[in-house]
């Protein structure tokens, strides 16, 4: 049987290319929606539609929406997010309300009824405002007539050496009459910082510059002088990752010391010159194998879009569990 998906607040695709490794030729995308520019010329770049990808969903009307069976929807986090102000349904970004941008996915699956709507976020929707803001979303989706099913997975339980904690979401459509659903639990496999390590020698321009890095360590020393516990991280190699996000301290709460061949003359304008204890950020392909990316993912932006585009997508590897257990109940 063919399904048909559509991809709400897509980003550069994540949740597709887990579903799509799972169903194969049995899932055709019909539609896909995502707001920022970059985001769409990275998945454009790995995703070769007929159609074009559309902008704001606040402005698309749900009839000019091709009729479809699952709904991907991985509606936007920062307003729920420790990272951010956590304004939930008052958050306000560039006139836009991303704490309420959930109503447009109830809006338009209220009008398709698909079978499966699948939805991921930080772990801190289930307590923002006291608990308050998922139980609206959670009844939003019941009210329309889903089942709702939910749980915190760890992407370092699913194969990535990342400890990213994540709330996904799985609503079938009443009808089908599922009223328990098995998450997966994870694939117990092993895996540290220096597996997914690209391959020597490293280009210069991600080790940090001795200015910098004294930089980091007196604001460390700061933060912690005031009881905050802000600050550079530098990981253990034969660790996992903290999770990577789109802003902020990302890169550098995720600092590695790679002791391999590496040039020490910049090919960037920094201050002072390359540091000596060999610390640096890691890459754009290492932050997407974090993420269970394939290597023959095109990563074509310039690194500061690419390290926010995967600071906001989702772990490949969990999203594949989740859509095979999905599968199984569909077929």
């Amino acid at each position: 049987m063919l399904y048909k998906s559509i991809d709400l607040f897509a980003g550069i695709g994540g949740i597709r290319k887990g579903f799509e490794n799972i169903f194969q030729d049995r899932l055709k995308t019909v539609f896909v929606s995502e707001f920022d520019k970059f985001a769409q010329k990275t998945y454009k770049i790995n995703f070769h539609d007929s159609f074009k990808i559309s902008g704001d969903i606040t402005k698309i009307d749900e009839k000019d929406i091709p009729k479809f069976d699952i709904c991907f929807a991985g509606f936007p986090c920062q307003a729920f997010s420790k990272a951010g102000k956590q304004e939930g349904f008052s958050d306000n970004y560039k006139g836009i309300c991303r704490g309420t941008l959930f109503q447009d996915v109830v809006r338009i699956c209220e009008y398709h009824k698909p079978k499966v709507i699948f939805c991921e976020n930080v772990k801190g929707l289930l307590i923002q405002d006291h608990g308050n803001t998922f139980k609206i979303i959670k009844k939003s989706f019941e009210e329309i007539g889903y089942n709702v099913f939910y749980k915190i997975l760890n992407s370092k339980d699913f194969g990535v050496p990342q400890n990213r904690e994540r709330i996904y979401i799985v609503c079938f459509r009443k009808n089908i009459n599922i009223e328990h659903f098995d998450f997966p639990v994870g694939r117990f496999q092993k895996t540290s910082i220096f597996d997914i390590l690209d391959p020597a020698p490293i280009s210069s321009k991600y080790y940090l510059s001795d200015v910098y890095l004294n930089f980091l360590r007196n604001h460390k020393a700061r933060q912690e002088a005031k009881g905050n516990g802000f600050g550079y991280e530098i990981r253990d190699l034969n660790g996992i990752a903290n999770a990577i996000v789109c802003g902020g301290m990302g890169r550098e709460r995720n600092l590695i010391i790679d002791d391999r061949e590496h040039s020490l003359v910049p090919i960037t304008h920094i201050k002072g010159k390359i540091n000596e204890e060999n610390i640096r950020k890691m890459t754009p392909r290492e932050w997407a194998r974090l993420q269970g990316f394939p290597e023959d993912f095109k990563l074509e932006l310039a690194d500061t879009h690419l390290y926010k585009q995967f600071g906001n997508s989702v772990t490949i590897n969990v999203i594949e569990d989740i859509a095979t257990k999905i599968m199984e109940i569909l077929e």
